[in-house]
C-alpha cells in the first residue's frame, strides 16, 4: 500500500527533488510520494505533462528525469517515474497537492 512519506524522507526527496525535475520542458509539475513496496518506503515521482498532454510513460522524459535525480544526492533514490492526468489538488489553491490521495494512487499503479 501507500503511505505518506515520513517527515524526515520527505523534506529531502520533496521540494527539492521536485525542484530538479520541474524545469524539464515538456513537464508541468512534479510531485514526490511515499509508497511502501517490501517493507520498504520508496520515494516515487509523478509526473504530470504540460498543457494537460496524455499522461502516458515517456522514455525519453523518463531517463531524464531519473538521470537529472542522480546529479544530486537527495534525489538519487527516486527510481520509479509514474505519469498522472491530473493531481488530486486544492480547489481553493491550484498549487496545493493532495499528496496522501497520490501516493495512494501511485501505490496501486505500482501492484
Amino acid at each position: 500500500g501507500a503511505e505518506r512519506v515520513g517527515a524526515a524522507e520527505g523534506r529531502g526527496w520533496r521540494g527539492a527533488g521536485e525542484g530538479v525535475c520541474n524545469g524539464r520542458p515538456g513537464v508541468g509539475r512534479t510531485a514526490v510520494v511515499g509508497v511502501k513496496r517490501g517493507g520498504v518506503v520508496e520515494p516515487v515521482l509523478c509526473v504530470e505533462l504540460e498543457g494537460g498532454a496524455k499522461p502516458q510513460a515517456d522514455a525519453e522524459i523518463t531517463r531524464e528525469l531519473l538521470a537529472l535525480g542522480q546529479q544530486h544526492a537527495h534525489t538519487r533514490a527516486i527510481r520509479t517515474v509514474l505519469y498522472h492526468d491530473g493531481f488530486p489538488v486544492d480547489i481553493r489553491h491550484n498549487s496545493k497537492i493532495f499528496r496522501e490521495k497520490l501516493a495512494v494512487w501511485a501505490g496501486k499503479q505500482l501492484r
